[in-house]
């Protein structure tokens, strides 16, 4: 769990709009419940928030706050499928594996507005998103990424010339792009709290400050905190890169990493058309991208590169500001109002883990840079492998994942210098 101070969100541009600022009470005394969830992000929460709908007694219990980590301080896209796309699936997993996950590719897209939409939350959707190409080689890869997703389902793509894009962006740095008109992108802290509410209008009990100190495995589980204990049917753990200690026999197959974000001062309207006319999101296709759009009140919210070890860099600000520079020279000098960082959590092959240490013991994390959807997805598929119905569930849990090469000691080194080989890649266009 959180080894930071977690008495509050970080001094986010999210944390400071958010729309509830309400603090939920720490756990005192014991409680009893079908599903104990640990963990009030995306993931707990949707399927905190799935399993009510159903008619389970769903507590929540959350370290720091709802929304602490990567779900309320990402970037803010909905950008559809995983952070390994199925091509890599079908090639690696075989084709029956990759046609399960293919069926669920873009449909945590459609969770999140179905969610909007039932429950009334405010958190400034907007549609469309953007893969923007930097090389030649890039655009061609978008091109077969076209008919991928097309092969799976999503026929909402437009492929963008290098004289078409920049209807959509204001910035010399691409040769092309494609959007994808069913994705988009949102204030996630406010997405999050909305589902949270939710979850409690329907008799859900959400305590923050409480972090399970010590989880005892058996029919009923007990899960203790500083001044509680709950003792639940059947937890789910889904902490995500905060869940140091609950689950060892996992720590050697993913390793936390970190992104920074800025918020910049708002721009006025003659900067905000300039640089985003239609007001997509977007990401660029390298390696060590590059991703940004704009807020309600027209700031650019931008960030980029990964730390891996999930340490932040000393200045966020000097690790952000070239590279919005570079994309956007008519910004140059702007100020930012907010910076901050956020951690989460990569696993080897780039595909969420999801399943059981017991039979009524279950997980979900690991969705490496790509959670906003498939988190989401990770709620809906929770609820029902409880609810008795295991084969979507299934699909995830069944596949492998093996340890970071080098062990815990070695695997931040050897990823590094694995990413600056592709970074190097990605700048001579190879």
């Amino acid at each position: 769990m959180p080894s930071s101070d977690t008495a509050s969100h970080v001094a986010s541009y999210y944390a400071a709009t958010a729309n509830d600022k309400l603090e939920r009470p720490e756990l005192e005394g014991e409680v009893h419940c079908d599903v104990c969830v640990v963990g009030a992000g995306f993931t707990g929460i949707s399927a905190a928030l799935h399993l009510a709908e159903k008619g389970y007694r769903v507590v929540v219990l959350e370290a720091a706050r709802i929304g602490f980590g990567a779900s309320g301080r990402n970037g803010g896209q909905i950008v559809n499928s995983y952070s390994r796309d199925m091509d890599v699936i079908e090639s690696r997993y075989g084709s029956e594996t990759a046609r399960a996950l293919g069926d669920m590719a873009f449909e945590g897209n459609r969770i999140i507005r179905e969610r909007i939409a039932r429950y009334d939350i405010a958190c400034d959707l907007k549609d469309g998103n953007l893969f923007a190409a930097c090389s030649t080689k890039q655009m061609q890869g978008l091109i077969e990424h076209k008919a991928l997703w097309e092969r799976y389902g999503n026929h909402e793509l437009e492929l963008l010339s290098s004289d078409s894009y920049r209807r959509e962006v204001g910035s010399d740095r691409y040769v092309g792009a494609l959007l994808d008109h069913s994705g988009g992108h949102l204030h996630p802290l406010n997405l999050v709290l909305g589902q949270a509410a939710a979850l409690e209008s329907l008799g859900g009990a959400i305590y923050e400050q409480s972090p399970v100190t010590e989880l005892t495995h058996g029919e009923p589980v007990r899960l203790r905190t500083p001044r509680g204990e709950v003792v639940a049917e059947r937890v789910v753990l889904a902490g995500n890169a905060y869940m140091q200690g609950l689950m060892p026999q996992l720590e050697a197959k993913s390793m936390p990493a970190s992104t920074q974000v800025i918020a910049t001062t708002p721009l006025d309207d003659v900067q905000a058309r300039d640089i985003l006319p239609t007001d997509r999101a977007v990401e660029d296709c390298n390696y060590l991208l590059d991703y940004y759009r704009l807020s309600a009140d027209r700031r650019l919210i931008y960030g980029g590169g990964v730390s891996y070890g999930g340490q932040d860099p000393d200045s966020i600000e000097d690790a952000i500001r070239p590279k919005l520079e570079t994309t956007f020279p008519q910004l140059k000098g702007i100020a930012f109002d907010y910076t901050w960082g956020g951690t989460f959590l990569l696993t080897l092959n780039r595909l969420p883990q999801f399943g059981r240490l017991n039979a009524n013991v279950y997980y979900a994390q690991g969705y490496s840079g790509h959670g906003v959807t498939c988190t989401h997805l990770a709620g809906r598929l929770i609820a029902e492998v409880i609810d008795g119905e295991s084969e979507r569930f299934d699909a995830f849990a069944g596949l492998p994942h093996l340890p970071f090469p080098g062990g815990r000691l070695l695997r931040v080194p050897l990823t590094t210098l694995g990413a600056w080989y592709y970074r190097t890649r990605d700048a001579l266009g190879i």
